[in-house]
């Protein structure tokens, strides 16, 4: 049996995820492919086309590897599963082929991790929901990687379908299809190519800051339960009790929430420039406020302000590095990806990957 399990994007609603508000994500019609095949024994074989593979023992206790961070991903779905399906695993070997760039946050560790839950529910009859698989795959990467990561990843991943954007709420899951029809421009992510290897520390710290925040907005309004849920003239009120830093994270979070919700109204009315716009002021706030730009990032984003074939663009993921996800006209959009390669050459002497995507379907199976 074989699984194909997309990499996503998010339109806009970044670092939101994890403090209680909505993103609008698409999956998209880039994959990792998993191979699975049951066999006999209690011994399973991972196996990757472009790493080492590794052996672990279902009759042994699973623990995260030290020397193999990728395995991390997958050992921790097994894990998961045989928490909530005890004793239903047998062993099986599976091989794992990817065309998402590493790196640049397009999540190819949901990919990873979604796709194996997917394929071992399928191949042993498991009897998981979409949530629960969803659930499994996030855990595993709490626990086994240590990235304290929100749900929309996982998600996106799962629940993804073909010219639809996502519009969830990450604490709540409810959520909604929002139809995308975006023509005459195409998505195009623009992959710097740096990696400040500060995005997992980072992180978990502004993490912390929105739980400081939270926790005094709390001490006077007990009622609201998460950051993105409290109104802006409430954060400002309340300012003094901020440091500068923390006030900083709470506006950003805040207002990226309500940009969110006005992007997924303006595109479904067919505002693209409307639409573009928003994108542009969550990077602004991502950069300035949020601070998880790198000047990489932000010389891409202000390029294209200059360029009328442009109608939005920001970084996307969790920063310091990987993609600006940018809606160019396509008429225009070679052109374009060659003057902004070769000025980003220019500056910074690094090469830019650009990375054309559609929204497509979520995990599947392509071939029983």
């Amino acid at each position: 049996m074989t699984v194909q399990s997309p990499g996503r994007i998010n339109l806009i609603g970044e670092h939101i995820d994890y403090n209680g508000g909505h993103v609008l994500p698409a999956a998209i019609n880039l994959n990792i492919t998993i191979g699975f095949k049951k066999k006999t024994g209690s011994v399973c074989h991972i196996t990757s086309k472009s790493t080492d593979g590794f052996l672990f023992n279902l009759e042994e206790p699973i623990k995260p590897k030290s020397n193999n961070h990728w395995g991390n991903y997958v050992i921790g779905v097994i894990d998961g599963i045989l928490k909530l399906r005890p004793n239903l695993l047998s062993a099986f070997d599976c091989e794992i082929e990817s065309n998402l760039p590493i790196g640049s946050g397009i999540s190819s560790s949901a990919a990873l991790e979604c796709g194996i839950a997917f394929g071992l529910n399928e191949l042993f009859n498991l009897d998981l929901t979409d949530l629960d698989r969803i659930k499994i795959a996030q855990k595993a990467e709490h626990d086994f990687v240590g990235t304290k990561c929100g749900i929309m990843d996982q998600f996106a991943v799962t629940m993804g379908q073909k010219k639809k954007l996502i519009l969830l709420n990450c604490e709540t899951l409810d959520y909604q299809l929002i139809p995308a029809d975006i023509n005459p421009y195409k998505i195009v992510l623009l992959n710097t190519n740096v990696a400040h290897n500060l995005a997992s520390s980072e992180y978990n710290l502004r993490r912390e800051d929105c739980e400081k925040a939270l926790k005094i907005i709390q001490s006077h309004f007990p009622e609201y339960k998460h950051l993105a849920e409290v109104p802006l003239d409430i954060i400002k009120t309340l300012e003094k009790e901020f440091d500068e830093v923390v006030f900083k994270r709470a506006t950003y979070v805040v207002e990226e929430e309500n940009r969110t919700q006005m992007a997924s109204k303006v595109i479904q009315n067919g505002e693209l420039t409307q639409f573009g716009a928003l994108m542009y002021g969550s990077h602004e706030g991502l950069s300035k406020k949020y601070e998880v730009s790198c000047p990489e990032l932000d010389f891409l984003v202000d390029y294209s302000k200059n360029h009328t074939s442009v109608i939005g663009s920001r970084m996307m993921g969790g920063g310091f590095g990987g993609c600006t996800i940018n809606l160019i006209h396509r008429d225009f959009l070679d052109s374009y990806v060659a003057a902004v390669s070769n000025d980003y050459k220019n500056q910074f002497n690094l090469s830019l990957s650009p990375i054309e995507v559609e929204i497509s379907n979520g995990v599947s199976i392509i071939e029983l």
